[in-house]
């Protein structure tokens, strides 16, 4: 939670937007094995973080593919926004949007956040269990849409 200081001394306890996105190229999605000692270490997931101050959606999620996996995106989408207080695994209460792109070149090398990089095909990837948070429901929606193209993007909690 972020505590923040009002103009009139009121204090408050707010929310952390994130971008998690999904990086495909062809059949294949990229995941990153988080490092053990962050939250969820030792799974995988997609490639995500905080929305910087004074950055766009766009931006960030640029920015976040960038420095964790050294891959430049192209055609960003907007699948989900992910608003609910109570999410699986998250305490941080993180307003998530989930976005999906194709990756174009590999121009960088992954940060210190993730143990390593990987491409799965899309229909076989790690156990729900291996995959940190709830990303591997983010997936799932991702394979829904290619296949039978769902309306998107899908606002949950409404």
């Amino acid at each position: 939670m972020i505590v923040c200081e009002f103009e009139d001394g009121g204090k408050s306890k707010l929310r952390h937007v994130v971008v998690d996105t999904i990086v495909t190229r062809g059949n294949q999605i990229l995941l990153v094995k988080r490092i053990k000692t962050i939250s969820e270490g030792g799974k995988w997931g997609l490639v995500g973080g905080f929305i910087d101050r004074n950055e766009t959606i766009k931006q960030a999620a640029a920015r976040e593919v960038f420095e964790e996996t050294g891959w430049r995106i192209e055609n960003l989408k907007l699948l989900r926004l992910k608003d609910w207080p109570d999410r699986l695994h998250e305490d941080r209460q993180n307003i998530s949007f989930v976005l999906f792109c194709n990756a174009t070149k590999k121009e960088g090398i992954k940060d210190d956040e993730s143990e390593k990089i990987d491409w799965f095909d899309l229909n076989s990837i790690p156990p729900k269990e291996e995959i940190a948070f709830d990303h591997a429901d983010d997936i799932e929606m991702f394979k829904k849409y290619l296949e039978q193209k769902i309306d998107i993007p899908v606002l949950d909690n409404l």
